[in-house]
């Protein structure tokens, strides 16, 4: 029997509040409607063992270590996810769709938290090698919608998170990063205006999906 053809990789990426868990969702229910098998995940974690370093970043735990020590971390779960899930996944044939990967490292610690290019580098060599997406859905907002978005996400009375809670100017610099990123790799990374409602938004993410990914329907019983 031949091996099954490797699944799509397929990443989310973007500031706070810009809703990429919710388009991460909708693009999932989408592509499950048209045929294919998909697994939906996020980072930090998505395994059991990043999902602990998750608690312990976004906590602030780790935030006296700096950019560099939340770096080292976040790779660390990063190479966990992808040897317990992402991997087994794409060699399956299914397709993964990942809220946040490596480009948030890049652009929280990197360009927002200022850590050096080269060390983000070769965590990134270390911790991602050959797993890289195919597409990346950059999703964009003006920075007072973002963080308004984020504080009315939160449960009442509860603290914003280690990088909710960060200074506008930190948010900025996240939110030119992500698109420094983009202007980089065009071929994988696509600019999404998130700035509109929810459906818009959606329509605009699958749209894009199917012209870059060259996604058909298949016929059911043929999950891939």
């Amino acid at each position: 029997m031949a091996a099954p053809k490797r699944g799509c990789f397929i990443t989310f990426e973007g500031g706070e509040g810009v809703g990429k868990s919710t388009q991460a969702q909708l693009l999932a229910e989408r592509l499950r409607d048209a045929g294919f098998t998909i697994v939906t995940t996020r980072e930090p974690g998505g395994s059991p063992r990043a999902e602990a370093l998750r608690r312990v970043i976004l906590s602030g735990a780790a935030q006296p270590f700096g950019p560099s020590g939340e770096a080292i971390l976040f790779s660390a779960a990063r190479i966990d996810h992808i040897d317990k899930k992402i991997e087994p996944a794409l060699a399956a044939g299914q397709w993964v769709i990942c809220d946040r990967f490596a480009d948030s490292t890049r652009a929280y610690q990197g360009a927002a938290g200022k850590l050096d290019k080269g060390l983000i580098d070769s965590l990134e060599r270390v911790a991602v090698g050959d797993t890289k997406p195919d597409l990346t859905l950059i999703l964009d907002m003006p920075i007072e919608r973002s963080l308004a978005r984020a504080a009315e996400r939160r449960d009442p009375g509860a603290a914003p998170d280690r990088f909710e809670g960060e200074s506008r100017g930190f948010h900025e610099a996240l939110r030119q990063a992500f698109l420094d990123i983009a202007a980089a790799e065009p071929r994988r990374c696509v600019v999404i205006d998130a700035d509109h409602p929810s459906d818009e938004v959606a329509k605009a993410i699958w749209a894009t999906v199917r012209e870059r990914l060259r996604v058909r329907p298949r016929a059911r019983g043929k999950r891939s």
